[in-house]
């Protein structure tokens, strides 16, 4: 119990491994998971220490890992993952993986850069292909073959008619179809219109060899006259990344080279299939171990990079470290580096040794799944100070608590459930397919979290007997109609009355009319009560002060356990005590007449009940003539005037005693109250007996203040002969005196976002009832089904994203900043810092090695 009230008791320890041995040793305290190395090299730089090169392997395989991992997704192969966790590889076992990654990594780069090569190749031949087809198209459309020859005057100079007729050059070639018109408008005004342009497009896509990617590209031919013309063209196709291709004049010659490319095509893709069956099965055998490399070359790396921290024998011989560790787990850490030490074949044992520190310790608050998403809640405010009480158990009834009683609504309640549910059931499968999304990864890590809150929303459902704005009459009301006397008709309501009225009192004045409280939670006649708002706000209210105030003094009372435990008397006679009279004074004081009020008072007497507010605010005034305000009870005057009176006097005892008290202990000790004249003790202080122990409580309390600090150290003794500041003092104490008087009241007037939030999700559900359902309700016909169908879904939707996620969100919200503000502050420092084991476990999930 003592594992979950507080943080583990923690030890600074000393570890003397040797050489041969550190690394099993390191490897079996990863494996467990129950120590934090400190670094004893702060002032080295990384790439000056021991085991850097170590380091440096490490992460070259590590690379070579994610370059082979990079290659399988890009083939689409599943990467087998068993959920094996193979030991960690001896350092002579670095070589052979070294030699196995390199190799599988000059493979896969050979195989990459001649399968481009291939590629390229086949693409080539794949354009030309085409370019010979359209070619041969392009001279058939012709109808006359001589009609080169005939258009080649168009293009002559008109001094050169009378010449023979030249015959037109042409290029063809290949670009990307997405650049055609631009080439077409850059031909035509470069040349001055003396070419001719005909393209067609490729039907199928063809692939990048370098990206893989598919890209769709047209076939062009240019005609033109002259080397001139000619020169201008290629430059053209240069700058626009066109693909230029020899083509044949004759068509026999095209025919010929057609054939050709489609035998040499046919070979290639022959050989394409070969190389990829080959990439294939090496990624294949890779995929199936990739996972089990990767876990052995990220804990080598670790393991070296935890050696780093620490510092050698002069020897060579040894290593040594520092380590914190939960006293409870040594007996398991000497049994890791009792293993480690075996396995390592060395027969020098390995030594562990308690050290004695001022030191504060990391604070290690042991959780499983059930206790972690609670213990998360707590430690986003700030991790716990060593040792202090931990507020996650509490947390675990009323955070969810809290949260209900803004949720309450039992057909919510038993949707959050079973979505909670749902995810504790099947957490194992849940957490196997290891979901990246961070929304799923966030609920599912508060799913016990969602489980209670959704089982404590059920409970005050049924106490606010609300279930989708609608209530459950179980045990029938416990209002009653027969005896109301009705003056217009002379006589008892009848059937006739209550059909012909729209609006109808009850009285429980009225003998019969109450027959008595309904067995569990809120009558459903409310339900269709004008004044429901009415009761509902009463009700509501002050039961959010109640609850509050009951809250806050929980948390002021777990202060008086840390005082007790950290032995700090002063805290608990000039802090604890005078901080709970003035809370029970005057809030708990109210939460009583609450109640006495509730118990008091009858239907026939509840008209001459007074307003409690108006008696809470008169009892800070001292006013209780005013004529309007019965007392509620014999004698209220004068105890009121007593609570106040007693609340005003703890005032002074926080503001201004305790910094009088601390004063006087600091010059007494200071002192030490002695002075001997010949061996005789004069004064009023301690023995020297008393001073010694006095002065160690001293220096072990100035150390607790400040745990970075050595007791031998300059900055220690200069504080140790600093003055006590008593302004500073004061000061403090006011502003703590100040903020915990007015938080009295703020953090109860806070509290009533209990009942503002309740209110608001009651009528959110009513609201969306009305307005959606009534519409489907409204028709009793075939195709009245058929809408309530479709409004049902509608319905559905809004609920799950208004009511569930967003009000949901709103009351978890609302939930943490009670927790945080109104009761955390009462007894919480949350100064410490938190305990990080060195374990295999987080770095292989991937978070922080830090």
């Amino acid at each position: 119990m003592g594992e979950l009230l507080r943080s583990e008791e923690m030890t600074l320890a000393q570890l003397f491994l040797q050489s041969e041995a550190a690394y099993c040793c390191v490897s079996e305290l990863g494996e467990i998971g129950m120590v934090q190395f400190r670094d004893l090299n702060p002032d080295v730089n990384v790439f000056q220490r021991k085991f850097v090169n170590e380091v440096r392997r490490c992460e070259e395989m590590d690379r070579k890992l994610r370059f082979v991992e990079k290659e399988i997704k890009k083939a689409n192969i599943d990467i087998v993952d068993t959920g094996e966790n193979p030991e960690v590889p001896f350092p002579r076992d670095m070589i052979d993986l070294e030699a196995t990654f390199e190799k599988l990594e000059n493979e896969l780069k050979e195989i990459n850069t001649n399968q481009e090569a291939l590629k390229k190749n086949f693409l080539e031949l794949t354009e030309l292909k085409h370019i010979l087809r359209r070619t041969q198209q392009f001279f058939d459309e012709m109808e006359d073959p001589s009609l080169l020859e005939e258009t080649s005057s168009v293009l002559m100079d008109p001094s050169e008619v009378n010449r023979a007729p030249l015959r037109l050059g042409f290029v063809a070639g290949v670009i990307g179809r997405e650049r055609i018109p631009t080439f077409e408008r850059m031909l035509w005004r470069v040349c001055r219109g003396n070419v001719f342009l005909r393209q067609a497009e490729i039907e199928d896509p063809l692939e990048d060899p370098t990206t893989s990617d598919q890209v769709h590209k047209s076939v062009f031919i240019i005609f033109f006259q002259g080397d001139q013309l000619k020169n201008r063209v290629k430059k053209i196709c240069e700058g626009f990344r066109a693909t230029l291709y020899p083509c044949p004049e004759t068509p026999q010659e095209r025919k010929e080279m057609l054939a050709g490319v489609n035998a040499r095509i046919d070979d290639l893709q022959m050989v394409l299939n070969q190389t990829e069956d080959h990439r294939q099965r090496v990624l294949q055998a890779a995929a199936k171990t990739i996972r089990v490399w990767f876990i052995k070359v990220r804990k080598m790396k670790a393991i070296y990079h935890t050696l780093n921290l620490c510092n050698i024998d002069v020897t060579q011989k040894c290593l040594i470290a520092e380590v914190w560790c939960p006293v409870s787990d040594l007996d398991s850490i000497q049994f890791a580096l009792r293993r480690g030490t075996e396995k390592s074949g060395s027969t020098v044992p390995s030594i562990l040794n308690r050290m004695q520190t001022k030191q504060t310790p990391p604070t290690y608050n042991k959780t499983n799944k059930f206790t972690s998403g609670f213990q998360n809640i707590v430690d986003a405010y700030g991790i716990s100070s060593y040792r202090e009480i931990n507020p996650a158990p509490y947390t675990i009834i009323t955070f969810p608590f809290l949260f209900a009683v803004m949720f309450g609504d039992l057909g919510h309640g038993i949707l959050m459930t079973c979505a909670a549910l749902y995810l504790v059931l099947r957490e194992t499968r849940l957490i196997a397919q290891k979901n990246d999304n961070e929304m799923f990864s966030m609920v599912f890590a508060g799913r016990y979290i969602i489980l209670l809150m959704g089982i404590f929303s059920i409970y005050t459902g049924i106490i606010y007997n609300d279930c989708f704005s609608k209530s459950i009459n179980l045990f029938g009301s416990g209002w009653s109609v027969r005896p109301m006397f009705d003056p217009r008709v002379g006589g008892n309501w009848t059937f006739a009355t209550l059909n012909g009225s729209r609006i109808l009192q009850l009285d429980p004045a009225i003998d019969g009319v109450f027959k008595g409280p309904y067995p569990i939670g809120i009558d459903p006649i409310w339900n269709i009560a004008s004044n429901k708002l009415s009761f509902l706000n009463s009700f509501k209210m002050k039961m959010s002060v109640i609850l509050g105030v009951i809250h806050m003094l929980f948390g002021v009372s777990l202060g008086l356990f840390n005082h007790l435990y950290f032995q700090k008397p002063i805290k608990i006679y000039l802090g604890f005590i005078p901080e709970i009279v003035f809370m029970a004074s005057l809030f708990g004081y109210l939460v009583i007449i609450i109640f006495y009020k509730w118990v008091s008072y009858s239907a026939r007497t509840s008209r001459e009940a007074p307003s409690l507010l108006i008696a809470f605010i008169n009892m800070f005034l001292f006013s209780y003539r005013d004529p309007n305000s019965k007392p509620l009870y014999t004698g209220q005057p004068v105890l009121q005037s007593f609570l106040v009176i007693i609340a005003l006097a703890c005032v002074p005892f926080m503001l201004i005693v305790k910094t009088l008290v601390l004063r006087r202990q600091h010059m007494w000790r200071k002192h030490l109250g002695t002075q001997s004249f010949g061996g005789v003790r004069v004064g009023n202080g301690p023995t020297e007996d008393e001073a010694e122990i006095i002065q160690h409580d001293q220096l072990a309390q100035q150390s607790e203040d400040e745990p970075e600090q050595s007791l031998l150290s300059p900055a220690f003794k200069a504080r140790e002969e600093e003055e006590f500041n008593f302004a500073d003092e004061a000061v403090h104490n006011a502003i703590h005196t100040i903020e915990y008087c007015l938080g009295c009241i703020s953090n109860t007037a806070s509290y009533l976002r209990l009942w503002a939030l309740s209110l608001a999700h009651a009528q959110l559900s009513e609201v969306l009832w009305s307005m959606v359902m009534r519409i489907g309700l409204s028709s009793r016909s075939f195709g009245g089904f058929i809408l309530l169908s479709i409004i049902f879904v509608f319905f559905s939707i809004l609920t799950v994203a208004i009511l569930l996620i967003m009000e949901g969100l709103s009351a978890f919200l609302h939930a943490l900043r009670l927790h945080w503000v109104e009761f955390q502050t009462k007894f919480y420092a949350g100064q410490g810092f938190k305990f990080l084991p060195f374990t295999f476990e987080s770095i292989l999930e991937g978070r922080s090695e830090e």
